[in-house]
């Protein structure tokens, strides 16, 4: 095995960059990346699908291995290299190849903010009508579907949305990233145990709570893995780019594997909840009916608003749980666009304005197509899919797995296990080391693998995610 050292002079840029103020800042920040849509619209119906508790079981335990060696290894490579994920792949070599897993890992969040900004003005336009006291009519039916189909309506909502990223973006590492996130994840935390208590409290919802919580082997298939796989590796920001680049700004004092421990807790603490949030309240809601938890990503503007105007209090819980369903997406589209600006920063060597510029080109072309994907523009499709959903499957289902991939296939050849422990080491004394040796080296690809295969099949309808 190869161990390779990453060029003096990456040294020296990274004293240019932008800097966290320290491990809380460095921790929040990473915390706010992972806590997004993937966990309060996605984590839910995917538990109730594949068996709950039993769904949950598993993914605490992928969390804890899978998801903890992925997050050492891009965040170490960051600080390592000082530099996002083109420039940190570009320091162990110059041929085609580590250009190639450099660029997948960096074009991925420039891919991902455009529609996630569409969906963030979505979450905008639902808590400005709850704001209003709009609730009932949130709970008709169809008005999900009138809404995304009213062009000029989702394209002001995706402007405004993005408008509060690149505001935060500009401001710096410091002043805006951190700062944000230092203000942001606290509320959202206290805002999603105040929904949560109140929905367990719902006449009926205990046996959601049970069926939630409790595992029961009968539930398990290999689908639950597979499932609560994707959700993980999707969950924690992994294979974005986010890492490599929030990596970079932390110093060598940071302890990387304590960090990584709080951000695992932060994040599944917020999935757990979510879950508590939507899980109970479907069941006191539909008796309950596993068909309409089944929903998939509809629950959240569909099927939630029915159930708060069911509530007594649907106003107030509506403004409580989109407030914070907006502060995750925030967290997390702030994420996406400091690793896209910072990539644009480490290549182009323009300023930062010029930078946020460049993306507002990116975001203006396939935000505007996502946008208007249900709307005017829904006769034009890609492989049969709206804009939106051919962006998320391109991100998601090919190109974040290949990403993964390439930075195992990076540490195994060229850098090596040692490398990444002494890197972790300077910081922390790396108690899970022989873990993170056994599941790089032995497992890790093969879960990628098994990500994207899965993924891919999911579209194609061979089987059923």
């Amino acid at each position: 095995m190869n161990q390779a050292s990453p060029a003096n002079h990456t040294n020296h840029s990274a004293k240019l960059r932008g800097r966290f103020s320290g491990r809380i800042g460095y921790v929040l920040a990473v915390a706010g990346s992972a806590v997004g849509l993937g966990n309060i619209w996605r984590f839910p119906y995917l538990a109730a699908k594949y068996g709950g508790g039993m769904f949950l079981l598993v993914y605490l335990i992928l969390m804890v291995t899978f998801g903890f060696v992925l997050i050492v290894s891009e965040t170490a490579l960051g600080r390592m290299t000082g530099k996002s994920p083109i420039g940190a792949f570009r320091s162990f070599g110059s041929s085609l190849p580590f250009h190639l897993g450099g660029w997948i890992n960096a074009v991925v969040p420039m891919l991902i903010v455009p529609y996630y900004c569409v969906i963030g003005g979505w979450v905008l336009k639902y808590l400005f009508e709850y704001v209003r006291g709009n609730a009932l009519s949130l709970a008709e039916d169809g008005h999900f579907s009138q809404f995304i189909a009213s062009s000029a309506q989702v394209e002001f909502w995706f402007i405004l949305f993005s408008a509060l990223v690149f505001f935060v973006i500009l401001a710096g590492v410091k002043s805006g990233v951190e700062r944000v996130s230092r203000v942001m994840m606290p509320i959202l935390i206290i805002l999603a145990v105040f929904v949560t208590i109140y929905s367990i409290t719902r006449p009926g919802a205990l046996e959601g709570v049970k069926y939630f919580l409790i595992p029961n082997f009968d539930d398990f298939s290999w689908m639950t893995v597979v499932a609560a796989m994707g959700q993980m590796f999707y969950s924690l920001s992994i294979a974005m780019g986010v890492l490599y680049t929030y990596g970079s700004y932390i110093g060598k004092d940071v302890d990387i594997e304590k960090s990584t421990t709080q951000v695992e807790i932060f994040d599944t603490a917020i999935a757990v909840l979510a879950g508590m949030m939507i899980i109970p309240a479907v069941f006191a809601f539909s008796g309950g009916d596993m068909s309409v938890l089944k929903a998939g990503p509809s629950l959240t503007f569909i099927t939630l608003p029915k159930i708060f105007v069911s509530m007594g209090a649907g106003t107030l819980v509506g403004i409580a749980f989109f407030l914070m369903f907006l502060f995750a997406a925030l967290t997390s589209a702030i994420s996406l666009m400091e690793a896209s600006v910072s990539s644009l920063e480490d290549e182009l060597h323009l300023s930062r304005p010029k930078c946020c510029l460049a993306m507002c080109l990116v975001m203006a072309t396939a935000g505007t197509a996502s946008a208007l994907g249900y709307g005017v523009w829904d006769f034009v499709t890609l492989f049969g899919m709206s804009f939106l959903d051919f962006f998320d499957f391109l991100t998601n289902s090919i190109m974040m797995p290949l990403a993964a991939l390439a930075t195992c296939i990076l540490i195994i050849r060229v850098v090596g296990l040692d490398a990444i422990a002494r890197e972790v080491e300077q910081s922390s004394p790396f108690r899970r080391k022989k873990l993170y040796y056994f599941f790089l080296k032995y497992l890790a690809a093969i879960c990628i693998t098994i990500i994207l295969i899965s993924s891919i099949a999911n579209v194609l309808g061979i089987i059923s995610l």
